[in-house]
């Protein structure tokens, strides 16, 4: 294993002083040139894919250890994704790296521009349980591709993947300018008290608000990837078994609903909510069996707390006459069977908080475009979801709904495009990343314009006269004439 890669914290004693030697350490690798280059750049983007290909079985592990994710699933939805943003990075960071040529004006001819993509310097990557590896490595990954220092900080909740991170991803990366650090909240607390040049946070709201408030101390921008209720509106058009197949996978499939791009609620119309919940219920029966509790398909809760947040939810009195199917759990095991509910109360907790689990309420109104208005009267969403044959529907909800991210007739399967960003907007979350988008919120934009000793405009010198004010208008307005004089030196001093 290479040194000093791991920080350990809590059995370490990490406070505030081993953190701020922690980013000095960081700085000094940092202002050594080392990570501008695209040599050491593809390096460790190399180095992670030999981590993944090398530790799949042990990554595997450490998710089910953590959320007993069934291995279908941890490969498609954390090893092979974080991977194809390895290899898609490795093809095109070159051209990512070139500066940009832009335009210039005639106010500044003779002159070149461009723009250059620079490293933004040492930075804070906080990452979340749910996929405790992917949104762990990803934003690592960015940030190596645009040529920072790192440090990492996994998620304590899911602690087998955090340990694998501190453990093992020191053999194959660079440890002088990449650093885990283990812990909880006592170590986030003496990450956060640093001054870094950009920290990005995966969770929920709650935190994201705490990591802002300490990132506003020292001016630090941030990229928060938050989440919020993400709604799925079903129209009657639709094929029904087509549909539901696709909803229930990305809903249970997806980390049994634990995952910020899950559906977290159904809409649809009181004429067609039967013919859906009848759909919706024979997949779940094919997809997971009679007794769903008992299905390795399924991950579990990822602890008690959870647990009992999610039952308290259906539990309410007010909500638990609404089930339509499921409701079972096995709390010892941590297990909660698929749920589906109609037309809880709007007042509930269950519609007003994000649900993370298992539950899926579905919600009719009389017409479609009651649907979108109640989406629109709640928070922004990470994404919003629409099921239609219906050009003018889908229209309709492309034009009206503000969402992090969008996708007709299928679910979560727009954060496997990396030309597209993956972000939030409102509550839902501040910037974006995959792919170049990846690239660019680790990274500045430096705005360089070049010019040699020729091209003297006596008139943008004083003092300024009458002619002077006339050819410096003529020149801001586009005038060729007014160029042209400029050039010639005119007005005459």
């Amino acid at each position: 294993m290479g040194s000093g890669g791991e920080e350990r914290g809590t059995g370490a004693g990490f406070d505030g002083a081993m953190a701020a030697e922690l980013v000095a350490g960081l700085r000094r690798s940092f202002a050594s040139g080392l990570t501008r280059g695209h040599e050491w750049r593809a390096a460790q983007l190399k180095g992670i894919v030999r981590m993944i290909d090398e530790k799949e079985s042990a990554i595997m592990a450490a998710l089910h250890e953590d959320l007993a994710k069934p291995q279908m699933e941890s490969y498609l939805h954390e090893i092979s994704l974080a991977k194809a943003a390895c290899t898609f990075a490795l093809k095109e960071m070159k051209r990512w790296m070139k500066p940009e040529k832009v335009p210039t004006s005639l106010t500044t001819f003779p002159s070149s521009a461009e723009i250059i993509s620079e490293p933004l310097g040492v930075v804070l990557v906080i990452s979340a349980w749910n996929y405790p590896f992917l949104l762990s490595i990803e934003p690592v990954i960015g940030a190596l591709v645009a040529g920072n220092a790192v440090v990492l900080k996994p998620s304590e909740v899911a602690p087998a993947t955090s340990c694998f991170f501190a453990k093992v991803l020191p053999e194959y990366i660079d440890n002088s300018c990449v650093k885990i650090v283990e812990g909880s909240i006592p170590e986030t607390t003496a990450l956060l008290e640093q001054k870094w040049d950009k920290i990005f946070y995966t969770g929920n709201g709650k935190v994201g608000r705490i990591v802002m408030a300490a990132a506003a101390k020292h001016l630090t921008p941030v990229a928060l990837e938050l989440g919020g209720k993400c709604p799925v509106l079903v129209d009657s058009s639709v094929d029904v078994k087509v549909a539901a197949r696709r909803i229930a996978v990305g809903k249970w499939g997806c980390n049994n609903g634990q995952a910020c791009i899950a559906p977290d609620y159904i809409l649809t119309t009181k004429s067609f909510a039967p013919t859906l919940v009848d759909a919706m219920k024979r997949t779940l029966e094919k997809f997971y069996g009679k007794d769903p509790l008992e299905s390795a398909d399924l991950s579990r809760i990822v602890n008690s707390d959870h647990f009992k947040r999610l039952t308290g939810l259906i539990d309410d009195e007010n909500v638990s006459g609404t089930i339509v199917h499921g409701g079972q759990r096995d709390e010892q095991h941590l297990k909660i069977a698929p749920t589906l509910l109609l037309d809880a109360p709007h007042d509930s907790s269950l519609m007003n908080e994000e649900i993370f689990g298992p539950v899926l309420p579905i919600v009719t109104f009389d017409k479609v475009e009651d649907c979108i208005d109640f989406i629109n009267s709640k928070s922004k969403p990470l994404a919003a979801y629409l099921f239609t044959k219906d050009r003018k529907i889908e229209d309709q909800f492309v034009k009206s709904v503000s969402a992090g991210g969008m996708l007709i007739n299928d679910v979560a399967l727009h954060l496997a495009n990396p030309h597209l960003p993956f972000g939030g907007v409102g509550e839902s979350g501040i910037g974006a990343y995959h792919g170049k988008f990846s690239f660019d919120v680790f990274s500045h934009k430096k705005a360089v314009l070049s010019r040699g000793f020729g091209g003297e405009a006596p008139a943008r010198y004083p003092p300024y006269t009458p002619q002077k004010q006339t050819i410096l208008r003529g020149l801001i307005n586009g005038s060729i004439i007014a160029l042209l004089l400029a050039i010639l030196g005119f007005p005459r001093d």
